[in-house]
C-alpha cells in the first residue's frame, strides 16, 4: 500500500518538490484525505498519520540536513512515518506526558511510553515528544526524529508492546510504544530544544484540518450505499425512497454532508491562498464533521434496516469509524475548549491600545 501511494506522489502532497513532494496545499491534501476515506476510512487514517502527521511536520519544522535525510524515503513509501504524543495517562492533556529525553553526550536518550500510535507497529521514523526539562511544564517539551529500525534491525530499547485491537479502523495498526534508554542524537531535535509545544500546535491546526476531511469521505460513503438501496428496496410495493419520511432522513445526510465540506475547504483555502492558520476553525472544521459523520452513518444504518445491521454490509463498519474523529486528535469537549479560549484570546487582543 505505501508504495503505491508514494508511486501516486500522494505521501508528499505539502512536501518540496526538491524532496520528492508536490508542493501543493492542504486544500489539495484534503480532497486526498477525503476521496481515501470514502473508499476505506483505516487507510485514509494510517495515510494522514503518515503524510501530515509525520512527512508534514518534518517539512514545516526540519532543517535541511533532516528533510534530505527522511523526506525522500517517507514520500516515496519506502519508509512508513508516524507521531508519537498520547499516553496512557495524558491524551488531552498533552503536558503532564511522562516520558522523558535525558541529556548525553553526543544526544538524548529517551524512556517512557506512548499509546494508541497510528502505525506505530509499522513505522520506520517516529516523531515523538518527551520533557527534556520535567518541571518546566510545556516550556520543557522537544520534539524528536526516532528511526525504530536501521538496516532492518530494531532499534535497541525501542518496543512496539502490542497492536491494539480496536472498535473501528481496524484496518490502519495502532500501537503501544515503549522507549527504554532508546539514544536519539543530538541532530534528531526537531525544532528548539523546550521548544516542542510550538512544534507540536503549529501542526496540530493543521492535523485538525486535514483530518476534517475523514469524515466527509465516509460522510460520502454512507450515501453511496444508503442512496441506491432506498430506491432498490421496496416496502408496501413503492421503493422506501419514496417515503418522505426517508427522503427527510435522506436530504439531512446530504445537507450535513455539504455543510461540513464547504467549512472545511473554505477553512483550508484560507490556509493556502492567506496563510491565515485560525486555531478555532481548524478545530471547528473537525468539530463538526466528525458528529455530524456519526449521524450520518448511524441514519444510513436506520435507511437499510435489518440490512443495515448486518457486518456484510459497510454502513456498521463506516459508522464504529467515523466515531474514532470524534475522539482523535482532540476530542469534541477539548475542540470546543480550544474554540472558546480562541474567542477570549481574540477578544483580549482587540482590546489592547
Amino acid at each position: 500500500m505505501w508504495q503505491a501511494l508514494g508511486d501516486a506522489g500522494l505521501l508528499g502532497i505539502t512536501a518540496d518538490e526538491a524532496y520528492g513532494g508536490l508542493s501543493m496545499g492542504y486544500q489539495a491534501h484534503c480532497i486526498v484525505m477525503e476521496e481515501l476515506s470514502r473508499a476505506s476510512g483505516s487507510i485514509a487514517l494510517s495515510y494522514a498519520a503518515h503524510s501530515q502527521l509525520c512527512v508534514n511536520q518534518l517539512s514545516l519544522n526540519g532543517n535541511a540536513e533532516q528533510k534530505e535525510k527522511y523526506l525522500p524515503g517517507l514520500i516515496s513509501g519506502e519508509k512508513v512515518g508516524a507521531l508519537a504524543m498520547s499516553e496512557s495517562g495524558s491524551g488531552s492533556d498533552v503536558v503532564s506526558m511522562r516520558t522523558t529525553a535525558k541529556k548525553v553526550e553526543g544526544g538524548y536518550k529517551l524512556n517512557g511510553s506512548k499509546m494508541w500510535i497510528t502505525n506505530g507497529p509499522d513505522a520506520d521514523v517516529i516523531v515523538v515528544y518527551a520533557k527534556t526539562e520535567p518541571d518546566a511544564g510545556s516550556k520543557g517539551i522537544t520534539a524528536f526524529i526516532v528511526e525504530t529500525k536501521k538496516d532492518g534491525v530494531k532499534a535497541e530499547g525501542f518496543e512496539c508492546l502490542r497492536k491494539l485491537d480496536k472498535m473501528g479502523m481496524r484496518g490502519s495498526n495502532t500501537g503501544e510504544l515503549v522507549f527504554e534508554n532508546v539514544y536519539v542524537p543530538e541532530e534528531n531535535v526537531l525544532g528548539k530544544v523546550n521548544g516542542g509545544v510550538r512544534v507540536l500546535m503549529e501542526g496540530l491546526d493543521l492535523e485538525r484540518l486535514v483530518l476534517s476531511a475523514g469524515p466527509l469521505g465516509l460522510m460520502q460513503a454512507a450515501l453511496d450505499v444508503a442512496l441506491p438501496y432506498a430506491h432498490s428496496r421496496k416496502q408496501f410495493g413503492t421503493p422506501i425512497a419514496h417515503f418522505q419520511l426517508l427522503q427527510g432522513k435522506l436530504a439531512d445526510m446530504y445537507t450535513k454532508l455539504q455543510a461540513s465540506r464547504a467549512y472545511t475547504y473554505a477553512t483550508a483555502k484560507t490556509v493556502d491562498e492567506q496563510g491565515i492558520i485560525k486555531t478555532q476553525d481548524c478545530a471547528g472544521a473537525i468539530l463538526y464533521a466528525a458528529e455530524r459523520a456519526t449521524e450520518v452513518a448511524l441514519d444510513a444504518i436506520q435507511i437499510l434496516g435489518g440490512m443495515g445491521y448486518m457486518e456484510e454490509m459497510p454502513v456498521s463498519r463506516i459508522m464504529r469509524d467515523a466515531k474514532l474523529y470524534e475522539i482523535g486528535a482532540g476530542t469534541s469537549e477539548v475542540r470546543r475548549m480550544v474554540i472558546g479560549r480562541a474567542f477570549n484570546k481574540d477578544s483580549f487582543i482587540a482590546l489592547l491600545p
